[in-house]
């Protein structure tokens, strides 16, 4: 007498669990949207409150929601992946993960090089440069935020592009051969400008990633990017050294 109770819980578990897990992965319930409360998905699947909280509890540990006290439960933001030692596209990055991807450019200059250009691409005073700033967005939610100066005597297109529409990044990577590369990975908090670009509260842990880039002797690229600490982890492989 006790069996049928127990099957007929273990599959209302297993539909409200496959109902959410499918409007999340479908895209209907994006980022952000909040999912019902346990006790309108109890009445929704005539249920016991106990079958609806296990079904939540593993949709927490495949990492699909997050419960926030007092505000119910969310659907969470993908967590992104970068390796270490490669170039990536942001925008096959977001589209790994399934959501849409959007562009926006924020500034485009060109000028002459100041003091930190010539550092950073060790040109001569005066050297013409175009800065960029930009934000690359995840399913409408601000995904990273770029800042980039190209050193215009390397890159002469550049200054004809206007970036309106594609991303500096993937240009680059179209356009020019690239020989070496270097990075510089750090963590710091969002000061006002950078936590309003990225939707974030200001001293939000943020991920940075610096990279300079060169061909022969020349460098033809310094980027920024920054990402919500939260949102984002990198990522690298390698094989044991040969030397004992």
């Amino acid at each position: 007498m006790d069996k049928a109770p127990r099957v007929q819980e273990k599959s209302l578990h297993e539909r409200i669990l496959g109902d959410i897990e499918g409007r999340i992965l479908s895209g209907e319930w994006a980022p952000g949207h909040r999912i019902p409360f346990e006790h309108e998905l109890t009445q929704e699947y005539a249920c016991s409150r106990m079958t609806v909280n296990k079904a939540m509890g593993e949709l927490v540990k495949r990492g699909l929601i997050e419960r926030r006290r007092r505000s119910g439960s969310f659907v969470t933001q993908p967590h992104a992946q970068s390796a270490v030692l490669e170039i990536h596209d942001i925008q096959r990055e977001v589209q790994a993960l399934g959501l849409k991807y959007l562009y926006r450019l924020d500034n485009r200059q060109l000028r002459k090089a100041t003091a930190d250009d010539r550092r950073l691409l060790e040109i001569k005073p005066n050297a013409p440069v175009l800065s960029l700033l930009c934000r690359h967005y995840a399913a409408d939610v601000p995904f990273c935020l770029e800042e980039r100066i190209i050193n215009v005597a390397t890159v002469p297109e550049a200054s004809d592009a206007d970036f309106s529409e594609v991303g500096p990044g993937s240009w680059l990577l179209k356009m020019v051969p690239w020989s070496a590369a270097e990075h510089r990975i750090r963590a710091v908090a969002a000061d006002k400008s950078v936590a309003e670009a990225l939707a974030i509260p200001t001293g939000s842990a943020c991920l940075v990633i610096e990279r300079r880039t060169w061909n022969g002797q020349n460098y033809i690229t310094h980027v920024t990017v920054t990402y919500p600490g939260d949102r984002h982890e990198l990522v690298a492989q390698f094989m044991p050294s040969q030397q004992m």
